[in-house]
């Protein structure tokens, strides 16, 4: 079984520094929740790594397909609860790219082996939030 392990340091006021294979990222909180928005705050963050999982299949998959593409954004929107805890309960992803018309249905399948087979983010998410997903064309 493959296990993952992340150490997180507190920093000052609200800030922490995980350690994650050798990389420092920094967490932190607005000014309103008594931080000084030193870092992004650990809820972005995971949409943050959800973008990240799902990129990186899309690339992946976009290569192995031979498909030439530029400009792949992923923009996340999430969808919080009022009640504490506060947790995403929608969240929509929109790929935007430039590829030739001919490609958009590998661009599609792309998209739908990401977020139905291999993004493990995308799975967690699935558990405690439904999922929308875009696909805008340049």
């Amino acid at each position: 079984m493959t296990t993952h392990s992340v150490t997180t340091v507190f920093n000052d006021h609200m800030a922490f520094t995980a350690a994650i294979n050798g990389h420092k990222v920094r967490m932190d909180t607005t000014a309103d929740d008594g931080g000084k928005d030193s870092g992004p705050s650990p809820k972005r963050m995971m949409l943050a790594s959800l973008a990240g999982c799902t990129g990186i299949d899309i690339v992946s998959i976009l290569n192995k397909m031979k498909v030439d593409f530029s400009n792949l954004s992923i923009e996340v929107h999430a969808a919080l609860t009022a009640e504490h805890p506060k947790t995403y309960n929608y969240v929509k992803i929109t790929y935007t790219i430039k590829l030739a018309e001919e490609d958009k249905s590998k661009m599609i399948k792309a998209v739908g082996l990401s977020t139905e087979k291999y993004c493990g983010v995308f799975a967690m998410f699935k558990t405690f939030a439904k999922m929308d997903t875009e696909i805008d064309y340049l």
